[in-house]
C-alpha cells in the first residue's frame, strides 16, 4: 500500500506539531551549570505539560495521530472523545472495536505501536556517550539518582546518565508511575487492546527530544518526525487508542493535586488530596490518594472505625487511620489496652501498647508512640507501630523497635 495523503482539514501541520515550546539547550561547550540549568528547566518545563488540566487540544491531537496513520499507510481515522479514560473504554466495549492485536498483525495499532518501539529503540541506540567536559572523580549511573542534575555533573557523571534521572526517570515516576497507573488500575482489563497514555507518558518524548537537541542522539529525519508527533500527543491531550478505522481519545482530568516526594533531587511528585479527588475528570470518575497511597474513596470522605478495621490492606488502613489521627481512631474503635507506661527516651510522652481488632486475623499488636521532634505547629505526632503479639509491656514493645530488652531501653537518655 502506498502512503496515504493526509491534508484533510487544510491546517499547517508542521506547525501544529512543532516542539520549539521548550527551553532551548545551551551551546555546545557550554559549563556544567548551564547544562544543569538546562535539565531542570526542560523537566519542569514537561512536568507542567504532564499535570495539564485543560481541555485537550484536540486540532493538534488529532493532527499528529493522522500523521501516525499516514507513516503507518493508513487513513486517518474517526475520532471519538470521550471524558475520562473509564468512559473510553466504555466506549470501546459497546462499540466493540477490533481488538486483534497480537504480534505479527498488520493493522494500524500494531504498525503504530511497532513505530513507536523503534522510536524509543533509537534514541537509546544512538546515545553517543561523550567524555564527560568537566573531568573531576566518575559518578556512577546509579549515584545520577541521589544527586541533582548540578551535583552530578560537577562530580562527572556522564551527561546521558544525568539526562536519564533528570528528565526520563523523574518524569516517568511523577506522570506515569504516580498517575497513570493508579488511573490505570480503575480500569478493567483489555486483552489485546493497547493504551497510549498521552501527557502520562512525556517521559518518552522528553528524553529523546533532551538528547536530540543537546547533540547526543543523532537522529534521521524519520526518527526526528516520530519524535515530534509524540511531543505534540504529549503536551496535546490524554490517553488515546487506536484501532483500524478509529480511534478513541480521553479528555484530561480536570484536577490533579500532588505534593514533592520529601528529599527528591529531582523535582518527583506524589498524588496528594487529603479533602477530595487528588485525580478527577469531568463526569465524576477519581482517584483518591494520600501522600501517594491510593486509597478508596470513604478513607477521605467518611473513615469510620468499622471501615478501618475491616480494611485488609495495610497500607490503606494505615493511611486512613493517619488521616484521622491514632488517638481518635484508637477512642473510636474501643481498642483494648495491655499496658501504659511513660516512655525513657522521650521527655513527657507516654507509651500505650493496644491488642490489635479482631477483624485484622493477626495477633500483632498496636504501640502508641509520640514523636520525638514537634512539628511546624508546634505539636507532636501521635503514631502507631505494629509490634509482635508476644510483648507483653509497652516499655518492652519499645524496646523491641531499637533491637533492644526492656532494661537497656529503660536507660536511654531522653531524647531531645
Amino acid at each position: 500500500m502506498s502512503p496515504v495523503p493526509f491534508d484533510p482539514i487544510g491546517v499547517d501541520h508542521r506547525k501544529i506539531l512543532s516542539s520549539n515550546r521548550f527551553p532551548a539547550p545551551p551551546a555546545g561547550g557550554s559549563e556544567s551549570s548551564a547544562i544543569a540549568g538546562y535539565l531542570t528547566d526542560a523537566r519542569e518545563a514537561w512536568l507542567e505539560h504532564g499535570l495539564d488540566t485543560r481541555r485537550a487540544d484536540r486540532v493538534t491531537a488529532e493532527a499528529a495521530i493522522s500523521e501516525l496513520y499516514r507513516i503507518a499507510k493508513h487513513f486517518p481515522p474517526q475520532f471519538i472523545w470521550t471524558s475520562s479514560p473509564p468512559a473510553a473504554v466504555r466506549c470501546i466495549r459497546t462499540e466493540k472495536l477490533d481488538t486483534t492485536t497480537a504480534p505479527g498483525c498488520d493493522d494500524a495499532p500494531n504498525r503504530i505501536a511497532a513505530m513507536l518501539a523503534r522510536s524509543r529503540d533509537a534514541v537509546e541506540k544512538r546515545l553517543d556517550r561523550l567524555t564527560p567536559t568537566f573531568p573531576k572523580p566518575h559518578v556512577s549511573p546509579g549515584r545520577t539518582q541521589t544527586l541533582s542534575p548540578a551535583e552530578a555533573l560537577e562530580g562527572g557523571a556522564e551527561v546521558a546518565d544525568v539526562i536519564r534521572a533528570t528528565i526520563r526517570d523523574s518524569l516517568r515516576t511523577s506522570l506515569f508511575d504516580n498517575i497513570g497507573r493508579p488511573i490505570k488500575s480503575t480500569l478493567p482489563v483489555m486483552p489485546g487492546v493497547g493504551t497510549w497514555f498521552g501527557q502520562h507518558e512525556a517521559h518518552r518524548s522528553a528524553f529523546g527530544l533532551v538528547a536530540h537537541r543537546l547533540g547526543l542522539a543523532r537522529l534521521p529525519p524519520d526518527e526526528i518526525e516520530l519524535l515530534e508527533i509524540t511531543t505534540a500527543l504529549a503536551v496535546s491531550t490524554g490517553w488515546w487508542w487506536a484501532f483500524d478505522d478509529v480511534c478513541v481519545l480521553a479528555e484530561r482530568p480536570i484536577s490533579v493535586d500532588t505534593e514533592p516526594i520529601p528529599h527528591s533531587p529531582h523535582g518527583t511528585r506524589r498524588l496528594h488530596r487529603d479533602d477530595g479527588p487528588a485525580v478527577a475528570y469531568a463526569d465524576g470518575c477519581a482517584v483518591h490518594a494520600i501522600h501517594g497511597t491510593i486509597v478508596p474513596h470513604w478513607v477521605i470522605d467518611d473513615p469510620t472505625p468499622e471501615r478501618i478495621a475491616a480494611e485488609r490492606n495495610i497500607e490503606i488502613r494505615r493511611t486512613a487511620i493517619e488521616h484521622i489521627g491514632w488517638d481518635r481512631w484508637i477512642d473510636d474503635a474501643g481498642m483494648q489496652l495491655i499496658d501504659r507506661s511513660d516512655d525513657p527516651g522521650n521527655d513527657a510522652a507516654t507509651l500505650a501498647l493496644y491488642a490489635s481488632p479482631r477483624q485484622w486475623r493477626t495477633n500483632q499488636r498496636i504501640l502508641l508512640v509520640t514523636n520525638g521532634s514537634r512539628e511546624r505547629d508546634g505539636r507532636r505526632r501521635r503514631y502507631g507501630i505494629h509490634v509482635p503479639g508476644w510483648v507483653p509491656t509497652a516499655l518492652t514493645a519499645a524496646a523491641w523497635t531499637y533491637g533492644l530488652d526492656a532494661a537497656d531501653y529503660a536507660q536511654l537518655v531522653r531524647r531531645t
